[in-house]
């Protein structure tokens, strides 16, 4: 049974979020379904919602931030196409859950939070869990992280106004860009392909993420 008292199966649970809530929508990648199997969701959630990891959508962490709906994960995490060798650069860690997904499909993670708390707690998860392939940084994710580039895979976990330049310098020849685009109150999923100088745009679904700050996202308030 799912729930005995106060005693909850997460793995079933976790099971049960990816028969019902990801492969009925459409997400396909067995390395990507499997991740999201595995990666014990309600451990980058407080221990108060904790009943709540494996819901059909996005929860609070605090600080004004949110852990993404499971679907957008994976959604993002599927863009991606990651085959296990490549350096990925994640903007804006959160709660850690979704550098976790990628921890499991890629070589090495390095991701930027803006908020220090969030940063240091997301760091402790990772330690505890045995990821060694995160790397985490405090500061303005809209710069990137210069000093590690270039990347091949760039995902932006809040909503910008457009793709950060220093991030579209950051990427490596045949490199991916996956980020909501658009207002404060409600962006578009965009894949962007680099080849040579050119960049190539995909367009995918509609979605509601926190909105991008720093110097090349939005000012904060």
């Amino acid at each position: 049974m799912t729930k005995i008292g106060v005693f909850l199966d997460y793995k079933e649970l976790r099971e049960l979020m990816v028969k019902t809530q990801l492969i009925p929508r459409g997400i396909k990648d067995a390395r990507v379904l499997n991740a999201m199997k595995k990666v014990p969701r309600h451990i980058f959630v407080d221990e108060r919602i904790q009943q709540k990891a494996y819901d059909d959508t996005a929860l609070s962490i605090g600080e004004g931030q949110t852990i993404s709906q499971p679907y957008m994960v994976a959604v993002m995490t599927e863009l991606l196409e990651l085959k296990g060798d490549e350096k990925v650069l994640e903007i804006g860690t959160g709660s850690g859950y979704q550098a976790a997904i990628l921890a499991e499909l890629a070589r090495e993670v390095f991701t930027i939070e803006r908020v220090a708390l969030l940063a240091n707690k997301a760091r402790e998860k990772f330690l505890a869990l045995g990821y060694n392939n995160i790397h985490v940084r405090v500061g303005d994710g809209t710069l990137g992280w210069p000093e590690e580039a270039p990347f091949n895979r760039i995902t932006i976990t809040a909503g910008g106004p457009k793709i950060p330049e220093p991030l579209l310098e950051q990427i490596s020849e045949g490199g991916l860009v996956v980020a909501p685009v658009g207002d404060k109150f409600t962006q578009q999923l965009l894949k962007i392909r680099k080849s040579g100088k050119t960049f190539s745009k995909e367009k995918f679904t509609p979605c509601v993420f926190v909105p991008l700050i720093g110097e090349h996202g939005w000012k904060e308030e």
